[in-house]
C-alpha cells in the first residue's frame, strides 16, 4: 500500500490580500487627504475652544414676543413647504418609478425614465433652490419647487427598485385575464408596492422638514431665512431658539412618519 502524502494544515481564515491592499490604500489616502485640507490636531483643538465660546453666547435662548412671532411664521411656512413638496414629489414619483422598472416598462422607456431620475438626483437641494430662486424669485415657491425635485429624485428611484423586487406571479395572473396595462398596475403592482411607497413618502416628509430650513438660507422661504438673518446680526440667543424649534418639528415629523408606516402596513 502506498502511503498518503503529508497532510496540509488547514487555515481557518485564509488571508485576503486584495482586501488588505485596498484597506492600506484607503488608509494612506485618508492620511494624504487630511494633509491636503490642513486637518491638524492643533487646529481641531482651537476649533473646540472657539465652539465652546460660541455655544456659551447662545444661552439663554430668546423667547421674547416679537421673536416668537417671527419664529412662528417661519415654522409654519417651512411646514407648508415640506408638505407641498412631499405631496407633489410623491405624486410624480409613482408613475416615474413604475416607468423606470425594467420588469414592466419597455427598455427604451425604462432607460429614459432612469435617466430622468439620475438627472433629478444629480444636484443637492440647496443648489436646486439657488436655481429656482434665480428663476422665480425669493420665497416659498422656490423652496417648494426645489424640494419637489429632490423628492422626485429620491422616491422614484426607491419605487423603481421596489417594483423590480416584487413577485411577478400576481402580475402575470392579472395579465392572463386579458386586463389592460392600467388594470395590471392597479391590481397587480399597487397591492405589492403600496405599503413600501407609503413608507417612502413618510420618510421623504421627514427629510423635507429638515431640508426646508436649508433651502430658506439661500432664499427659498421658511425658517431658514430668519436663521440666516440671526447669524448675520450675531443674534445667537435667537439662533438657539430657532434650532430648538427645528429640532422639535423634526421630532414631531418623525412621530408622524412612524405612525403613517404603521397605519398602512
Amino acid at each position: 500500500m502506498s502511503q498518503a502524502g503529508p497532510v496540509q494544515p488547514r487555515v481557518a481564515f485564509p488571508p485576503n490580500w486584495t482586501s488588505r491592499i485596498v484597506t492600506v490604500a484607503i488608509c494612506a489616502y485618508v492620511v494624504y487627504a487630511a494633509q491636503i485640507v490642513d486637518f491638524t490636531w492643533a487646529r481641531f483643538l482651537t476649533g473646540l475652544d472657539q465652539g465652546r465660546r460660541f455655544v456659551a453666547r447662545m444661552f439663554p435662548p430668546d423667547f421674547s414676543a416679537d421673536k416668537l412671532d417671527l419664529l412662528y411664521g417661519g415654522l409654519v411656512e417651512s411646514m407648508q413647504i415640506a408638505i407641498l413638496a412631499t405631496v407633489f414629489g410623491t405624486l410624480i414619483s409613482l408613475p416615474l418609478g413604475i416607468a423606470a422598472a425594467r420588469n414592466l416598462a419597455p427598455a427604451p422607456i425604462a432607460w429614459a425614465a432612469r435617466g430622468a431620475i439620475a438627472l433629478f438626483r444629480t444636484l443637492h437641494p440647496i443648489v436646486i433652490a439657488i436655481l429656482f430662486v434665480k428663476a422665480v424669485g425669493f420665497g416659498a415657491l422656490a423652496g417648494t419647487l426645489a424640494l419637489t425635485v429632490a423628492s422626485v429624485g429620491f422616491v422614484s428611484k426607491l419605487v423603481a427598485e421596489a417594483v423590480e423586487e416584487m413577485s411577478m406571479a400576481q402580475v402575470e395572473a392579472v395579465r392572463a385575464t386579458g386586463a389592460s396595462f392600467a388594470s395590471v398596475i392597479v391590481m397587480g403592482v399597487f397591492p405589492q408596492v403600496m405599503p413600501r411607497f407609503i413608507g417612502f413618502t413618510a420618510y421623504e416628509l421627514d427629510s423635507n422638514l429638515r431640508n426646508s430650513a436649508l433651502v430658506g438660507i439661500v432664499g427659498g422661504g421658511g425658517i431658514g431665512a430668519p436663521l440666516f438673518t440671526a447669524f448675520q446680526r450675531f443674534d445667537y440667543d435667537f439662533v438657539l431658539t430657532i434650532v430648538l424649534a427645528i429640532i422639535a418639528i423634526v421630532m414631531v415629523g418623525e412621530v408622524v412618519s412612524g405612525w403613517m408606516r404603521r397605519l398602512f402596513q
